[in-house]
């Protein structure tokens, strides 16, 4: 069996904790095998410097959801997971996983939502959302579904799933949707079948995403604070002299010349920092919104 099958199917339901001679790094992939080529680069890198701590194994397991990596943190399964800040902070208020450090990719270590729509729609406020439908991109996203939901959640607005973009939501709800793709989102709103969106700043900023040709019939009606782009968490119960040194690895990765293309290969990260008081209070804040849109919209 290769290493990449045998690795992405270390999973079986029955099978009890790694030795802890063996680190396993956990993601939510629905991609297993891109996801495994772009992880195990910089898991090597870090096994390779923990063999004091006694880690001389390193192995990859995926997760299709939330609901299976929580189990797999709770039953030690996984040591380390890699995430975006909501999926990370649902992962710590229901499987007691504890955050490590903030990752920057791209130079970005934080970004916030952009809420769009059509000039000639008349959406000016997330209150005119009403009777109207958003489209979002997936249920994993920070950005582009986590944060907007818990924004409209807060302001009363009930969130109602449409079976198309032709089924319509009730006069006091917001009807929502996901497209899968940024470009999915732009077009769907572009082509007025939706009439809003909600994604990164980042995206919105990419023209491959949102294409000029539409930007220029889009308005941004509502742009949020700042939030932690992705986290490195570990789980609650890892051994404290493997997490420490886990975390020191990793800081300095970013400075070592031998960990470029591991770094690179990880998501395009560019370094790991440490979460100061400000990002623990965006975190906070990140876990009460996503507990409130599992329990009223999931």
């Amino acid at each position: 069996m290769s290493g990449v099958l045998s690795a992405l199917l270390l999973a079986s339901p029955a099978q009890a904790a790694e030795p802890r001679n063996v680190l396993v790094l956990g993601r939510i992939s629905d991609d297993p095998k891109a996801h495994y080529e772009q992880l195990k680069p910089l898991l090597d890198y870090v096994v390779a410097r923990m063999g004091d701590v006694g880690i001389t194994e390193g192995r990859v397991l995926m997760a299709r959801d939330v609901q299976q990596m929580q189990s797999y943190l709770r039953r030690g399964r996984v040591d380390w997971v890699t995430e975006t800040a909501s999926g990370a902070m649902l992962l710590e208020a229901r499987a007691g996983a504890r955050t490590l450090l903030l990752t920057e990719r791209n130079g970005v270590s934080h970004y916030h939502t952009v809420y769009f729509a059509r000039r000639d729609s008349g959406i000016r406020s997330l209150e005119d959302l009403r009777g109207k439908s958003i489209v979002f991109q997936n249920r994993q996203s920070t950005s582009a579904y986590f944060v907007p939901a818990a924004e409209l959640l807060a302001r009363d607005m009930k969130l109602e799933i449409l079976l198309s973009p032709l089924d319509q939501p009730e006069a006091n709800s917001v009807g929502y949707l996901f497209a899968r793709s940024e470009l999915n989102m732009s077009s769907w709103v572009h082509k007025h079948l939706v009439d809003a969106g909600a994604m990164s700043n980042l995206d919105w900023d990419n023209a491959r995403r949102v294409p000029a040709a539409f930007k220029r019939d889009f308005v941004i009606f509502r742009e949020t604070a700042p939030f932690p782009r992705a986290l490195e968490i570990v789980r609650g119960d890892l051994d404290a002299r493997v997490a420490a040194r886990l975390r020191e690895v990793l800081v300095e990765a970013s400075r070592d010349p031998a960990a470029a293309n591991a770094m690179r290969q990880f998501f395009r990260t560019t370094a790991f920092l440490p979460v100061d008081a400000r990002t623990r209070a965006e975190l906070d804040l990140l876990r009460s919104g996503a507990s409130r849109v599992v329990v009223d919209v999931e």
